[in-house]
């Protein structure tokens, strides 16, 4: 198979792709710096910074518009546009290449217009740029700021097919994109509205009741010091000598912070000395909460049915609970819970949560009824929002797959 045609294709199309410069496809120019006073906010003349290349594009112009007495440049529906600038890590990895329509467009935004008479589309031609950042990296000059040129753009050399294959290509993604931006919304919503009940559903400070709860539920709630109600302890030490290449997983705060998602960094100890841990000291039951104590702080897993050990100093464990755990782990997951926890953390430069501090912070709890209902409300809302977060990330990873599979 030639190396000028991608892994996968639509039906009917077999001959090889042709390798070509940008600059023979595209002039380069830029846009235009206006200054500030020429922003209004009150217009139906949308513009785009350089900056917003760089994430939601398509939500950030609805915020920010030019005055409609400027000459600023206009896009047009198949420009190919590039970010001149860069602030971010590694300069142009985050960079994207999009296409606009009648969008006022900043001056440290670089335009590529099509040639009179090439067939090109601008959509297939995004996600190809995208999908091969790596050729940008090159062309970037600079160290806090980076910046790229067009005229350096306009060398590097990318594929172009027939027409009708490039529409293929770009419905396709465009397609693909509109679904993730969809779930990406429907994610969004949830976490919104999660918060939301979070604020909503638990007394804030000073009050008995809070302001939504179930129907059947009258009575004040009581407050009570977490440790009068829970056992708060952490791991034995494990020792670098300890670790092994495989075995029992050991967490730290990374793996408690993404659910007990594991990485490309995974530790793990021996099951004898896990045994020798557990026959001594105990280890972690199913229904425990682990809570991040350093870094980033207040991070909470409710402990499920696998073996693991973790980290002392890392993470400190909330267990033999007098209370609903569902109950408790959303009490900590936002709102007033939250607020103190965090408030109870230790340390100037930097902060740390301890157990002497968490045992004395004040919690809130209805009857065990109530509770319960509480927690497995806010359990249900948590795993519908964990499935759209999975779907998403399939998506992602979809996309990810046939970017390289239907590009040169």
């Amino acid at each position: 198979m030639s190396n000028k045609v991608p892994q996968i294709r639509f039906n009917g199309y077999s001959d090889a792709w042709e390798e070509r410069k940008l600059g023979t496809i595209y002039d380069f120019g830029k846009g235009k710096g206006l200054p500030l006073d020429s922003f209004i906010y009150s217009s139906k003349n949308p513009a785009i910074a350089y900056g917003h290349l760089y994430t939601k594009y398509s939500e950030v112009i609805s915020e920010v518009f030019w005055s409609s007495n400027d000459n600023g440049v206009l896009s047009k529906d198949n420009d190919l546009l590039f970010p001149g600038s860069s602030t971010v890590p590694n300069g142009t990895a985050q960079a994207n290449a999009i296409t606009l329509n009648n969008v006022k467009l900043g001056g440290d935004i670089i335009i590529g217009r099509p040639k009179e008479g090439v067939g090109v589309l601008s959509t297939f031609m995004s996600y190809q740029v995208n999908s091969q950042r790596q050729k940008l990296f090159p062309i970037t000059v600079g160290t806090t700021i980076t910046h790229m040129y067009g005229k350096d753009i306009s060398k590097l050399n990318f594929f172009m097919t027939d027409y009708s294959e490039q529409e293929k290509i770009g419905s396709f993604f465009k397609q693909l994109d509109d679904t993730i931006a969809l779930h990406q919304r429907k994610l969004d919503l949830l976490k919104e509205q999660k918060k939301g009940y979070l604020q909503k559903m638990f007394p804030k400070n000073g009050a008995k009741v809070p302001e939504l709860r179930f129907a059947g539920f009258a009575d004040d709630w009581e407050e009570r010091k977490l440790g009068e109600v829970a056992t708060l302890s952490s791991s034995k030490r494990i020792h670098l000598s300890d670790y092994v290449t495989e075995g029992i997983p050991f967490y730290r705060g990374s793996e408690i912070s993404t659910g007990g998602i594991t990485g490309n960094q995974e530790l793990f100890i021996s099951k004898e000395k896990f045994d020798e841990i557990k026959e001594k000291y105990g280890v972690p039951s199913e229904g425990d909460l682990l809570v991040t104590a350093v870094g980033t702080l207040g991070n909470l897993w409710k402990v499920d049915s696998r073996r693991f050990y973790y980290k002392d100093g890392n993470l400190i464990q909330i267990s033999k609970m007098q209370v609903n755990s569902d109950y408790l782990l959303t009490y900590f997951t936002g709102g007033i819970g939250k607020k103190r926890l965090l408030d109870s953390a230790a340390g100037s430069n930097q902060k740390a949560l301890t157990m002497v501090k968490m045992r004395e912070i004040t919690v809130d709890f209805p009857s065990e009824d109530e509770q319960q209902k509480i927690g497995s409300f806010f359990k249900q809302l948590d795993d519908t929002i964990a499935l759209h977060q999975r779907k998403l990330d399939l998506l992602k990873e979809q996309k990810k797959g046939y970017l390289q599979k239907m590009f040169v």
